[in-house]
């Protein structure tokens, strides 16, 4: 039947709408946001093409005969040589089994059995024809998480260590870690942070480094930092952190702060400090989030330094707005930018890494209808999200340490940062996971900002790009993807450690390395094995690269600028870190 008046809307159009979200948001409320639809369609794939492939079944079952001769020949060889070597080692990252009491039996047993075990389930939850990609993550995640869960190291009649621990303590150890937990509950039903960080207050002991707010709307607030050094260079810094977290990752202790270093380097530094939305935020988008963060910050920057040009440095989701607004600045022939920092920041996420394992349409769906019932992503659902990821280091470790071992890990700056997030707005959320995670729009020239297609190709600017070779959350391959989509110069920065330690990378911090290699612009487009052949390795800290890069690309030392301009609209409003980094 056809419709002669397609004007006419059905008049349960509304109450139908509200009623599928109420009822997402149930479920996503129920399963702290992930989706059963998801979980049930990858397991449901997996199962039908393994129960369908025969081979792969002859296969495993003939994996599972020499998986357990290899540790019978283990058994047999440690019977008599008690060094004798292992069956299988750990990975490199897991360090579940270092200690030397699982060397001893029966628990050296015990641990070679699960990891021949935990090998087994990674082959029979890989390489299955037919399943799509994703599911085959997402089973393999599953598996990997109960083969966590079920870990030796976990109990104690199976943990050797723990098992001393108890005997050394006289059992005080478990009375301690049963305090601990009760203490980490309260604080929790109490909507409190961890425990220590009090010890860590934005303007007391970290986000020390004096400046001043000098333009603030209802988005961000912008910091100026005074000068340290006589002359500073005519080309200020705009620094544009990612609203997930508070800003001061980057000026957090006075020895390890960013924002300090650059000032004693003779840079006029600025950077935003992001509001922590509610419920009234709910429709902010991301091109709010461009217009009042980043644009608003390079006029009032613009005007209180008089500068031309200006040196831009986005961490994390920041560096993603930042390339958005950098590619809009130059399809409009601005041209602000002297250069485009990228820390840990992605541009193109076909290869997301693992945190794609949460980014479906029925993901989506569950996602977006949880933060429509509040108008918001709260952070604590985001901060799960990321210890799921590694659940051996930050969770059974946790538990196991705390509430077992009865010791508490101490609290620094990074840990006590990392526990004061922010909420993240219905609209640009949503808006950020379709079109960049899902649907990848930025990467593949469908990106719009005004109407009007934008593309990082336009950029002409130089790039300094930093990865981290242990990030889970911009894995520094898909970072690294930034070659094939611009012809600029490419300084690509490969740096030792993690998404947020190996960002906060002090000259002096123990252990520091990296890569460096520079695609000068028009070059060809190094894939990320190719790029790391030819990268030179270098100890140290990256900031003294990106230093003597931007050093490179700035003009002749000057008088520094006034703080603020109080004759043009722009008077400092009132003392670093200003009142958007203490919203809770």
């Amino acid at each position: 039947m056809v419709d002669r008046d397609p004007q006419h809307s059905d008049p349960l159009d509304g109450f139908a709408q509200t009623l599928d979200r109420m009822a997402a948001s149930s479920i996503a409320q129920a399963t702290s946001g992930l989706s059963p639809a998801t979980l049930f369609m990858a397991i449901s794939d997996w199962a039908i093409h393994m129960a369908s492939s025969p081979g792969k079944q002859l296969q495993l079952s003939a994996k599972a005969a020499r998986k357990s001769a290899r540790l019978l020949d283990y058994a047999v060889r440690k019977a008599r040589d008690p060094d004798a070597a292992p069956a299988i080692e750990p990975l490199p990252q897991d360090h579940r089994f270092v200690d030397q009491a699982w060397q001893k039996p029966p628990f050296n047993l015990i641990a070679q059995s699960f990891l021949l075990n935990q090998q087994w389930w990674h082959a029979a939850t890989s390489g299955i024809d037919g399943v799509s990609r994703h599911h085959e993550d997402i089973v393999n995640f599953v598996a990997r998480q109960f083969l966590d869960y079920f870990s030796p190291s976990n109990f104690i009649a199976t943990n050797p260590v723990l098992l001393k621990r108890i005997a050394d303590t006289g059992g005080q150890c478990l009375a301690d870690g049963a305090a601990h937990w009760l203490e980490d509950m309260q604080r929790q039903f109490r909507g409190e942070p961890p425990v220590g960080t009090e010890a860590f207050k934005p303007g007391e002991t970290v986000a020390t480094a004096k400046g001043k707010v000098v333009f603030r709307n209802q988005l961000v607030e912008l910091i100026q930092y005074e000068p340290t050094t006589d002359k500073v260079r005519p080309e200020p810094v705009l620094i544009v952190p990612a609203w997930i977290m508070k800003y001061y990752i980057l000026d957090l202790s006075p020895g390890n702060s960013m924002v300090k270093w650059l000032t004693a380097q003779g840079y006029t530094v600025f950077i935003l400090s992001w509001h922590n939305p509610g419920t009234q935020d709910r429709d902010l988008d991301l091109d709010a989030y461009r217009r009042l963060g980043p644009m608003a910050a390079l006029d009032a920057i613009t005007t209180i330094t008089g500068a031309s040009k200006i040196h831009a440095a986005g961490y994390c989701l920041g560096g993603t707005l930042l390339s958005i607004t950098a590619a809009a600045m130059a399809r409009d022939h601005d041209e602000r930018l002297a250069s485009v920092t990228l820390l840990a920041a992605q541009t193109e996420f076909s290869e997301p890494g693992e945190l794609g394992l949460f980014i479906d349409e029925a993901q989506l769906h569950i996602l977006k209808n949880m933060m429509w019932s509040k108008g918001f992503l709260d952070s604590s659902q985001m901060g799960g999200a990321f210890q799921i990821l590694r659940s051996n280091d930050l969770v059974w470790s946790h538990v196991l340490g705390t509430y077992l071992m009865g010791e508490r890990d101490e609290m620094i700056d990074l840990m006590a940062w990392n526990a004061d997030g922010t909420r993240m707005p219905y609209a640009m959320h949503s808006e950020y996971l379709t079109r960049l995670f899902l649907n990848d729009e930025l990467a593949e020239g469908k990106y719009t900002v005004e109407g009007r297609n934008i593309t990082l190709s336009a950029i002409r600017a130089p790039f300094f790009v930093v990865g981290t070779e242990r990030d889970h959350v911009a894995p520094w391959k898909s970072v690294h993807k930034i070659h094939m989509l611009t012809g600029a110069e490419v300084t690509f920065v490969l740096t030792s450690g993690g998404h947020n330690a190996g960002i906060v990378s002090e000259p002096g911090h123990k252990n520091r390395r990296y890569e460096v290699l520079t695609r000068p612009a028009d070059g060809p487009a190094y894939d990320a094995d190719e790029w790391r052949d030819g990268a030179q390795k270098k100890q140290g800290s990256w900031w003294t690269e990106w230093d003597a890069w931007l050093d490179a690309r700035s003009g002749e030392p000057i008088t520094p600028p006034a703080m603020g301009a109080a004759d043009k609209g722009y008077a400092p409003i009132a003392d670093a870190p200003g009142h958007y980094v203490l919203e809770k």
